[in-house]
């Protein structure tokens, strides 16, 4: 338009608030990601355990089914205790394998089709700071795996607690707070370690056997180190296994590593500061070529 014109106008209209402004990256990013139907039918998948597990905290306080178990069983009875191991063992570990892929499928392509592009340079000069664009693309995989961690926990944790009745909501307490806790720090570490190697790796396969040698890869070689060095000190390395120790601690299950739950939290704050420097380093408006 030319100048001596003077015909623009400035855009007078509703702005949109500051803070919600980088909402609109994971608004597309959840419809690409809803748009693959075999990621759908895989969410979909991810309720069926919570579900059964449902059915069996049920089914105990269903007089029916008591009375026609006593029958068949001669009175043995419903023998499942709804204990911190039966939400650990049964429904995080379980949950936490299905958590590990949907990030292996989703995670790996959050940043690097950005990169590959070159499209960080239009994202960052739209009011949104780098810190931001990070939170709108973890913002996607943190709800994937909230949906089914934490709110399918607490629900059973509370369909139990009401079932049950009797204070065992106050008495069994810290199941619900470790189911809440232990599923964030999963997700922290799960959106923290895929962003990062989305970042550093532009190529979708290869960027999920990096996220694949992390978690796994990771673990034999921390068993090789213990086996070679004949200590228990390789494990730091294995991050599967000290989100195994931390959970434990959290849930007050005993567990088989031999790894200081202290250790084990330095392990994962340390994996974490290390995927934030990472990404500080790589998201930017524009990139240095030597």
């Amino acid at each position: 338009m030319a100048v001596y014109e003077r015909t623009y106008r400035p855009y007078t209209g509703p702005l949109t608030p500051e803070w919600s402004r980088f909402l609109v990256l994971p608004n597309y990013a959840f419809r690409e990601v809803f748009q693959k139907k075999l990621l759908v039918a895989f969410l979909v998948s991810c309720f069926v355990w919570p579900l059964i597990m449902a059915i069996l905290i049920y089914l105990p306080h269903n007089v029916s089914f008591l009375q026609l178990l006593n029958q068949q069983t001669g009175g043995t009875g419903f023998r499942i205790s709804f204990n911190a191991t039966f939400f650990l063992r049964g429904f995080m570990v379980p949950q936490g394998i299905l958590s590990f892929l949907m990030a292996f499928f989703v995670g790996p392509a959050l940043i690097s089709s950005d990169l590959r592009n070159n499209a960080l340079p239009l994202y960052l000069a739209r009011p949104f700071s780098r810190w931001e664009y990070i939170a709108g693309k973890a913002l996607v995989l943190m709800s994937l795996l909230s949906l089914i961690t934490w709110i399918p926990g607490l629900l059973l944790f509370l369909l139990q607690a009401y079932l049950a009745g009797d204070g065992w909501l106050f008495d069994n307490l810290r199941i619900g707070v470790a189911i809440f806790l232990a599923s964030w720090i999963y997700i922290a570490i799960l959106c923290l370690v895929s962003l990062a190697i989305s970042a550093y790796v532009k190529w979708k396969p290869l960027a999920r056997l990096g996220l694949f040698g992390v978690f796994v890869v990771a673990g034999g070689l921390s068993g090789v180190l213990n086996f070679t060095l004949r200590t228990d000190w390789g494990s730091v390395i294995n991050l599967a296994d000290m989100i195994r120790v931390v959970w434990s601690s959290l849930f007050g299950v005993s567990t088989w590593s031999a790894t200081p739950v202290w250790a084990a939290w330095l392990s994962l704050l340390s994996a974490c500061g290390i995927c934030v420097l990472l990404l500080r380093r790589k998201i930017r408006a524009y990139e240095v070529v030597n």
